[in-house]
């Protein structure tokens, strides 16, 4: 026998007068600070006095949000902008723009390099249960990071074809 008070479910049932409401996927999100893209996009310009760029490419794969946040302080500053899709938590996408070595890449780590178009180096990571396609570019540190569940969607290429779409 269960009883939980506060979420109104009393032996494994729920009450029709219950005044819980579960959060929405926008809620959530902007409860930890992220925005609009445009806007946290204001917010990096107007702290770092320069634009940011992003790549004009995206993963092929349908994403239901892009939420993006600056967050000051954390190993210097980021940018993060995460890609979601709320039926398929696995499909997630996140860039994270960070000062120039902001994210150590050991060597037991990297699975594989690729040279981008502007001459960069990136460097494929392997960190468990997702994957990270680290490079530099004008003294800032980009990385891409996926979960491996969909390695088959978006392939290590596809990573270095959005990363090549920043040299635009």
């Amino acid at each position: 026998m269960s009883t939980i008070i506060c979420g109104a479910l009393f032996n494994g049932k729920v009450d029709a007068n219950s005044h819980f409401q579960p959060r929405t996927i926008e809620e959530s999100y902007l409860e930890i600070g992220y925005k609009s893209v445009g806007e946290a996009l204001k917010d990096y310009k107007y702290h770092y006095k320069k634009e940011l760029q992003l790549p004009l490419r995206v993963p092929p794969v349908v994403y239901t949000h892009v939420f993006a946040r600056t967050i000051e302080g954390y190993r210097g500053d980021l940018f993060e902008m995460q890609f979601i899709n709320e039926k398929s938590y696995g499909d997630n996408f996140l860039i994270s723009v960070a000062p120039k070595d902001g994210f150590e890449i050991l060597d037991k780590e990297v699975i594989n390099e690729f040279k981008l178009k502007g001459g960069d180096t990136a460097y494929l990571l392997d960190y468990g249960r997702g994957i990270i396609l680290i490079f530099e570019k004008d003294n800032l540190q980009y990385r891409f990071s996926i979960d491996k569940r969909i390695l088959e969607k978006i392939t290590p290429e596809i990573l270095v074809q959005i990363a090549n779409s920043i040299y635009y």
